[in-house]
């Protein structure tokens, strides 16, 4: 298929403001270029989990999958390996991704299994009204925390970058060009890739202020220095006053789980008798 209108008819019921649109369009603007390079969309899957973020799957015109709620990287592990040729990106948000789904995310990354994973990261479950997430700030009042929470957030580029993964990177929702520039290079990068999306939540976290008067460009240096990128994420500790780095911290090139698990297909003939077969046996 060429040519396709990329944004469906359904109703979009997203808060007036919210970061999601931002990324939804980035993604369209990429998914767009890849069509004029003469890449079918037809081998482009999104994977989405639970949340305001899941929407996409709707919005967008390329083959989808909703998963439950923290599972959407072992969907995309799956798809990945079933089908290597596949192009497969992860839509997921802090609380599916860091909170439920953070065992998936720790292991993807030590695997290097080659798929993008996007983190709408508004630091609050917004589809349920406001609880507090792994990166909420220390302090943050919401339905489930009406006193503040007790507890400092997560890093999780630090997390990750510990655990393995190859491409590493920080945008913002009110950053577009630059937010498109980092995923088209986490799709076009051969290994595990996290962009990680200050998004604002509208309704229940508006944080663009605080974000506008502290983000900044990481710019060019050394991808493959470890010990830099760490350093740098730890600029700002999701809580504090400190500057905001956007950009990509780490990148470096590995060999890929899928690389490493692939075997030659079965003739079609032959995979459908030993699937006859196996079933013969359980019934």
């Amino acid at each position: 298929m060429t040519g396709r209108e990329l944004i469906t008819g359904a109703q979009n019921t997203w808060c007036p403001g919210c970061g999601n649109f931002t990324i939804q369009h980035t993604l369209k603007t990429i998914l767009a270029g890849m069509e004029k390079e003469g890449k079918s969309l037809d081998n482009v899957v999104l994977v989405s989990g639970i949340g305001c973020h899941a929407k996409i799957a709707d919005y967008l015109n390329i083959n989808s999958f909703y998963s439950l709620h923290g599972r959407t990287i072992p969907v995309a592990t799956g798809l990945k390996l079933a089908n290597p040729d596949l192009t497969v990106i992860c839509c997921c948000g802090d609380g599916d991704c860091y909170a439920e789904g953070l065992d998936h995310l720790l292991f993807a990354a030590k695997r290097n299994i080659d798929i993008t994973v996007i983190v709408h990261d508004n630091r609050v479950y917004g589809l349920t009204t406001g609880q507090y997430t792994p990166t909420s700030p220390l302090g943050y009042k919401g339905k489930s925390t009406p006193l503040g929470t007790a507890e400092y957030p997560v890093n999780p580029l630090e997390l990750v970058l510990a655990s393995g993964a190859t491409y590493i990177a920080r945008g913002y929702s009110k950053k577009m060009p630059q937010l498109e520039s980092l995923i088209r290079g986490g799709i076009s990068h051969r290994g595990f890739a996290l962009i990680d999306v200050l998004q604002i939540c509208a309704t229940f976290f508006p944080a663009a202020g605080y974000y506008s008067e502290r983000v900044y460009d990481l710019g060019d240096h050394d991808r493959s220095d470890f010990s830099k990128a760490c350093l740098k994420m730890r600029e700002w500790d999701y809580s504090g006053d400190a500057k905001i780095v956007l950009g990509v911290f780490y990148e470096r090139k590995l060999p890929t789980f899928d690389e490493k698990m692939a075997v030659t297909p079965l003739p079609d003939e032959e995979r459908e008798e030993r699937i006859r077969t196996f079933l013969a046996t359980r019934t």
